[in-house]
């Protein structure tokens, strides 16, 4: 005992390492908090996408008192409701309706805010931990865990102990109520046009654990795997594969796959099924297969023969038309008007989405819709359409 505390400074603490070792150390405690977010509270907690072994759950749980003091009831609850009302001005931190510098720079402030409103955690936090810990001492005490690991990091690393404190303090404040929840819905690109304005920002990976794959989360919010092209990649994915290889997790739900059968050529229940569950995907696909060649022949046809236009007609096509500004909103309608086969494509991608739309229509009548939009487009003399509608007839849930 007398020797460990010899080796004490009251500047170095215990442990006096160089300076890219304080750099590590703080990169490795940080990012073991951005996974236990990722994982522990955004895809089991929020989405129950997964299951997790009760010792895992509570070593998050530990890990997320201690290092940023937020309460998992209250977490839990303001990001659903962010699903619930993204966008809108009950999205408790939307940058369309709070603007992106009070959302990236004030994203904490936002926060608190939220998990005061009784109401959004009477309404959107059930399911979550309500045992004799957390209520004795985690939701009880949060500020006690971030004021013990003020005095462990100090007594381990001294005066650079209490920086990595400070590191440790404004890291999800910064990047997960900041950039996830402002930039994510600002910039970057789209792989699927969800009703929201959510973004993939793939560039921040390491730092924020799959949590950058913002626009495929809300496409498929249930799913426990982000990365959806063969390019992207999520590295809370790879934890969880890890920790269900060891036992210590099952996935419940993934983004479903729709498989294309060569040999249907009839719409039926597995091909209604499969192009609503889906329906992203469709989209995407019927803007590739469709709306962009048509394009490109229009534009030939009418020896459009500037590539800048060509692309501002492009990037209004395929927004979703309710995230449209005026102007944006003016260009498509002149490129709808001046092209003929664009505007016949256009509006049966709209006669598409109207389909899944009808949420009081039984089976048999949405079965009806999809067999008569199928065979409309076909008789529309449009290749691109043609095809894509022999294409949908092979869309199911199950591989061949």
């Amino acid at each position: 005992m007398y020797e460990l505390v010899a080796d004490f400074s009251w500047y170095a603490g215990f442990v006096d390492l160089t300076w890219w070792g304080y750099v590590l150390t703080g990169l490795v405690l940080t990012h073991i908090t951005i996974v236990s977010v990722t994982v522990f509270l955004h895809r089991h907690q929020a989405h129950r996408a997964l299951d997790l072994h009760p010792v895992v759950a509570h070593f998050f749980r530990f890990w997320l008192w201690l290092t940023t003091g937020m309460v998992t009831r209250e977490w839990v609850a303001i990001h659903r409701k962010h699903h619930a009302k993204c966008e809108t001005p009950q999205d408790p931190h939307s940058p369309q309706t709070r603007g992106i510098a009070t959302v990236l720079w004030q994203g904490a402030e936002l926060y608190r805010a939220e998990a005061g409103n009784t109401q959004t955690l009477d309404q959107f936090g059930h399911n979550t931990p309500d045992d004799w810990i957390e209520k004795r001492l985690y939701s009880r005490f949060p500020i006690l865990g971030v004021a013990i690991l003020l005095v462990v990091d100090y007594l381990l690393f001294g005066f650079a102990g209490i920086a990595l404190w400070g590191v440790q303090m404004l890291w999800i404040p910064f990047w997960a109520a900041g950039v996830i929840n402002g930039i994510g819905h600002w910039w970057g690109y789209r792989n699927y046009e969800t009703p929201d304005a959510s973004r993939n920002i793939v560039a921040l990976g390491l730092l924020i654990g799959g949590e950058e794959l913002h626009n495929n989360h809300h496409a498929f919010g249930s799913s426990a795997k982000f990365s959806h092209q063969w390019w992207e990649f999520d590295l809370g994915w790879a934890y969880i594969q890890l920790l269900q290889g060891l036992g210590l997790a099952r996935v419940r739900k993934v983004m479903p796959v729709p498989y294309v059968l060569e040999c249907k050529d009839r719409v039926d229940m597995d091909t209604l099924r499969a192009v609503v569950v889906s329906r992203f995907h469709v989209m995407s696909d019927y803007a590739r297969q469709v709306l962009l060649p048509v394009l490109r022949q229009e534009c030939r046809m009418h020896r459009e023969t500037r590539r800048s236009r060509f692309w501002r007609n492009r990037r209004v096509l395929l927004r979703n038309p309710e995230m449209l500004d005026a102007g944006s909103r003016g260009l498509l309608e002149g490129a709808l008007m001046r092209f003929s086969n664009l505007r016949i494509a256009y509006q049966f991608r709209e006669r598409l989405q109207d389909i899944w739309g009808r949420s009081a229509a039984s089976h048999e009548h949405l079965l009806q819709a999809l067999q008569e939009w199928c065979q409309q487009a076909e008789d529309t003399g449009i290749k691109a359409l043609q095809d894509f509608a022999q294409r949908l007839k092979g869309y199911s849930l199950q591989p061949a």
